[in-house]
């Protein structure tokens, strides 16, 4: 629902920060890793996602869109909700828990506090898969510079394509094509070959 908010930084603790928006503060839960990155900015710029359940809804904030990613991914898993993600992430960076279960070593997830030998096991064996499928960019957060490249890279990777098999073909794409091509000509050849 909401993709990120971005405005005047009115408070912020290890737990969660409140951005105001024109008089509108919204409570954001967020993770150590996200808490370190705000420092003293006064504006500031969290991707979110929203978390609706029975008796309310709680919204959660990242430093960026590859942090936001893993979150998902780890929430997907059985047995680990929202919150245990979040102390996840709190606990050791994104990019720690991203080559744990990429390399399959139990014990630097199982030092999270509340994830037993189980939970790790089960975490390793439903993402190393998709991770690996991913790549080491998956934590990478959507260029800054948008190019025709950047932005037909972004949008193949967010249809579920692997980045570095999508770049290949993009690549390929942009080198037989004679004229320039807009992000949407090139997304189409691309598909094409995917």
């Amino acid at each position: 629902m909401y993709d990120y908010i971005e405005g005047k930084l009115a408070f912020k603790s290890p737990a969660y920060a409140v951005i105001d928006i024109n008089g509108l503060g919204y409570h954001i839960n967020i993770s150590l890793n996200t808490y370190a990155k705000l420092g003293d900015n006064n504006r500031f710029k969290l991707f979110t996602w929203l978390h609706v359940k029975e008796d309310g809804h709680t919204l959660y904030g990242f430093a960026d869109e590859g942090e936001r990613r893993l979150f998902l991914y780890l929430i997907s898993v059985s047995g680990i909700g929202a919150n245990t993600a979040r102390m996840m992430l709190s606990s050791i960076t994104p990019e720690e828990i991203q080559e744990a279960i990429v390399s399959g070593h139990v014990a630097t997830i199982q030092r999270i506090k509340g994830i037993g030998p189980k939970s790790a096991q089960r975490l390793i064996l439903e993402l190393q898969d998709k991770l690996k499928k991913d790549g080491p960019g998956t934590l990478i957060s959507v260029p800054v510079n948008h190019t025709v490249k950047d932005e037909a890279l972004s949008a193949l990777v967010m249809l579920g394509f692997a980045k570095n098999i999508a770049e290949k073909v993009v690549d390929n794409e942009i080198k037989r094509q004679t004229g320039s091509l807009n992000v949407e000509q090139l997304i189409k050849a691309a598909l094409k070959n995917l």
